[in-house]
């Protein structure tokens, strides 16, 4: 294949995968409804304002940001310690229980969905960002363990020893050298414990009956008999941000997260 045609087949894929996007940007910007002063079709940014004039939206950005961040440090406050133990210490089955622990991160979410909102409307955490954190926890954790595993192999076991004839604790230990030699592997972990519960819609559905609702089920509950499609393309790009910054932040480290360690 000429380098023309690599290059022609390239803009054409790429033009594949951004269409949708730039249709939403472009949508996000048009008045689809008529306004008072906005004719419809014309540009505006009257979409964007309606997303903090409207208590919903906002108490759903918060919901948002509130259990995907008990999700994120829930995962490595457990995540750590369990990662640390699968490199450092050899146990009978060892290798076998870390695949089995990610084997569940494929489980699908619907398979227990009915058990889990029996367990959590008896425990009161239905229409709750707390229960949806712990449920999102059951399925990242694995993943943070994963991740943090194999950057934990990578840091000589000289540097623990050091550490410890030193006379410093196992706490002390992780708080003072090992979190911070591990630090681009603590981000790549918060990177997909946050993408993977930011954009979660099964539990957010089941779990978020009459209350405490995300992002996700915002939009969802957006649509109607007369949907303001412009204000759903506002809603839908707002809540990409925060995954774009995130993907800027850790960009360097992503692939390196996948090395799994035989």
């Amino acid at each position: 294949m000429s380098r023309a045609a690599r290059t022609l087949a390239l803009g054409a894929l790429l033009l594949f995968i951004a269409l949708p996007l730039v249709q939403s940007v472009v949508l996000s910007f048009t008045a689809t409804l008529p306004h008072d002063g906005v004719e419809p079709g014309s540009f505006t940014l009257l979409n964007y304002r309606h997303i903090f004039e409207t208590p919903a939206l906002v108490a759903s950005i918060g919901n948002s940001f509130l259990y995907v961040s008990l999700n994120v440090a829930l995962c490595l406050a457990a995540g750590l310690p369990a990662a640390y133990a699968f490199s450092r210490y050899r146990f009978t089955g060892d290798r076998h229980m870390l695949f089995f622990i990610l084997a569940f991160r494929v489980t699908p979410p619907v398979v227990l969905s009915l058990p889990i909102f029996i367990l959590f409307a008896q425990l009161g955490l239905v229409n709750s960002p707390v229960g949806i954190a712990l449920v999102h926890c059951v399925f990242n954790l694995p993943i943070a363990i994963w991740i943090l595993e194999s950057f934990i192999s990578a840091v000589p076991r000289e540097f623990d020893e050091t550490a410890f004839l030193d006379g410093q604790s196992l706490p002390g230990f992780f708080v003072t050298r090992l979190i911070p030699a591990i630090a681009p592997g603590i981000g790549v972990t918060m990177f997909f414990c946050f993408i993977f519960s930011w954009v979660e819609v099964v539990f957010a559905r089941i779990l978020t009956v009459t209350g405490g609702k995300p992002i996700t089920m915002a939009i969802n509950a957006l649509f109607s008999f007369r949907t303001d499609i412009g204000l759903v393309m506002a809603m839908t790009v707002f809540s990409l941000l925060p995954g774009v910054l995130m993907i800027v932040f850790v960009r360097r480290h992503i692939a390196r997260g996948f090395v799994i360690r035989t």
